[in-house]
């Protein structure tokens, strides 16, 4: 459990920069809402609730949580398969469990348990590199949970799990050659996954990132409306609740999926630019708790988590200056969300957790 010691060794400057996003996250929500909506209160419920689960992935060792990894993932492969049958439906997806005063969604903790149990298994192995049977276990402990969050359909958070795979094989000894083959039956296989293995809606939704304006009152009016979000903040913002895209409503879901383009509207560039700047600083530093870290395991969690962090910002942020084809996902910290909120907090605990225990025994 925690020992006093440790507390001379918590990242508090890691912590600082988290929440610095969540309030600008929260700050802008409320601009975009049209004040204290419930939906404000919510996202702080969910900021509090992320603080009990980082502190609770501070508490315990990681290396004590690697060691229950295994029932750990049982636990939410159990949980994305219940969510399947017995979950609440909500826009054609059944993603989210209903707790009463609060809808928790698993496939948003999938990613740090996918994180937690690759960095044990891999982390153990006292060879320089993978082995094919390393690789294709990887592989199933990845896919299940992926196929499951697809079937939701959810493939938006599926995907993330891709970068944790990757990055977590990759620094445990992949060869550089398997990513370039990856890479190539990647391309080779698209447009067979494009015809046969999207949803309409899909197929869609790439044909409007790539031609917005032949569909610009349908599909393609997010895309569309993002754009012009983000393009009519200038260099200083229309300022705090000013901003005619978000506070009109021409923009759909501004409180979630395209948090960032209100920034960009009311805060302009030099706001974006903290953002940005805030954004960066967590990912060196999560960079350098893996640096730091004693094991490999710790090491390898760090990473995992932070793969998966760092391309749900990416996307994000490109997808809202209409860059990539519009997906569900949210940006971290900032986006509108309880389970998310409350799962990349606690994936922080894990990356504080690893950071804090370097010196230990």
């Amino acid at each position: 459990m925690f020992e006093r010691r440790l507390y001379f060794h918590i990242d508090w400057l890691l912590i600082a920069a988290v929440f610095a996003l969540c309030a600008i996250g929260l700050a802008t929500i409320y601009s975009a809402t049209g004040g204290p909506t419930n939906v404000y209160w919510t996202q702080i419920y969910a900021i509090g609730l992320g603080l009990g689960a980082m502190l609770a992935c501070m508490a315990i060792d990681y290396r004590s949580l690697g060691d229950k990894s295994h029932l750990i993932y049982l636990a939410m492969i159990v949980a994305l398969v219940g969510v399947l049958f017995f979950g609440a439906v909500r826009g054609g997806s059944r993603r989210w469990i209903d707790l009463g005063s609060f809808n928790l969604q698993p496939s948003e903790f999938a990613k740090a348990t996918v994180a937690l149990v690759l960095a044990k298994m891999l982390g153990e192995s006292r060879r320089r590199a993978l082995t094919n049977n390393d690789l294709i276990f990887a592989g199933i402990l990845t896919a299940v949970p992926l196929l499951l969050i697809a079937r939701q359909p959810d493939l938006g958070t599926a995907v993330t799990l891709v970068p944790i795979l990757l990055t977590v094989t990759y620094v445990a000894g992949m060869s550089v050659r398997y990513l370039a083959i990856l890479g190539l039956v990647a391309a080779l296989a698209a447009p067979v996954a494009y015809q046969f293995g999207l949803q309409d809606y899909q197929r869609e939704r790439i044909a409007t990132f790539l031609d917005p304006e032949q569909d610009a009152r349908g599909a393609g009016y997010q895309q569309i409306q993002a754009r012009i979000t983000v393009g009519s903040g200038g260099p200083w913002g229309k300022g705090f609740m000013e901003g005619t895209q978000g506070q009109l409503r021409f923009l759909p879901v501004a409180h979630n999926d395209f948090i960032f383009s209100v920034l960009a509207e009311e805060q302009g560039f030099a706001g974006v630019l903290v953002a940005l700047g805030l954004y960066l600083f967590v990912i060196i530093r999560s960079i350098d708790a893996a640096r730091l870290a004693k094991d490999r395991l710790g090491a390898y969690l760090v990473l995992g988590v932070l793969a998966s962090f760092t391309f749900q910002v990416v996307y994000n942020i490109t997808m809202s200056a209409g860059l990539v084809p519009v997906k569900g996902l949210t940006l971290p910290l900032m986006s509108y969300g309880g389970s998310s909120m409350i799962a990349t907090l606690a994936g922080f605990g894990l990356i504080l957790n690893v950071r804090m225990r370097r010196f230990t025994n």
